[in-house]
This record gives C-alpha cells, structure tokens and sequence, in this order.
C-alpha cells in the first residue's frame, strides 16, 4: 500500500518562502513519477509541478514557473516543493501524487494522492 504524507503548509505572508515535503510509503514509488497540486474552495484541483522518478522530466504550470522549484530524494522517499515569492493567490490546499505514468499525473489521474497541506498567504 502507498501512502503519500504532506507536510510543511502554514501561514506566510506574501513574498514569503516555504517549502513542503511529500513522504511516501511503499516499495516502489522511487520509480513513480511524482507531483504536486493544489485546490482552493469551489475550484478544481490545478497542476503545480512534476518530476519524473529520475529527478528529470520536470515540468511547471505557468503561474509558478519561475518561483517554485519540484525536486525528490529517493533515498529518503521525498519529494518537495521549494516555493518563493509566495503570494496570496498561492493560497490553497497542496496535494502530493504519483503515478507509474507522468502523463498520467500530470493530467491529474494520479494512482496515488496524500492528504494534502493548507498554504495561506496574507497580503
């Protein structure tokens, strides 16, 4: 069983960094292509980051590219997500997934998904 576990959500204030941390359980997700996302309240979940089980394949959505950087350590089964200049758009629940198939992932089809962590930025 795969388990993913996020951590790291607080509040900031705006211009703020913050780094969250995805820890997983299970013998295989060192393979696994993983993720991050994020949801605010009456919206869908949107894409934020994702990198392949190799470190590389590592794509971003538009809206952070440039201020949050993805990254993982498979020998200590985490992935993270470095996020700079925060602002009060970045607000919003933070998903961790992962999936065989970064494909697959990236369109938010995802085997495997955490709890999630709450980010709030103040302006």
């Amino acid at each position: 069983q795969v388990q993913l576990v996020e951590s790291g959500g607080r509040l900031v204030q705006a211009g703020d960094s913050l780094r969250l941390s995805c820890t997983t359980s299970g013998w295989i997700v060192s393979a696994y292509a993983m993720a991050w996302f994020r949801q605010t309240p009456g919206k869908d979940r949107e894409f934020v980051a994702v990198i392949g089980w190799d470190g590389g394949s590592i794509n971003y959505a538009d809206s952070v590219k440039g201020r949050f950087t993805i990254s993982r350590d498979n020998a200590r089964n985490t992935a993270y997500l470095d996020m700079n200049s925060l602002k009060p758009e970045d607000t919003a629940v933070y998903y961790c997934a992962a999936d065989p198939a970064q494909n697959r992932i990236v369109n938010g089809r995802a085997a495997y998904w955490g709890q999630g962590t709450q980010v709030t930025v103040s302006s």
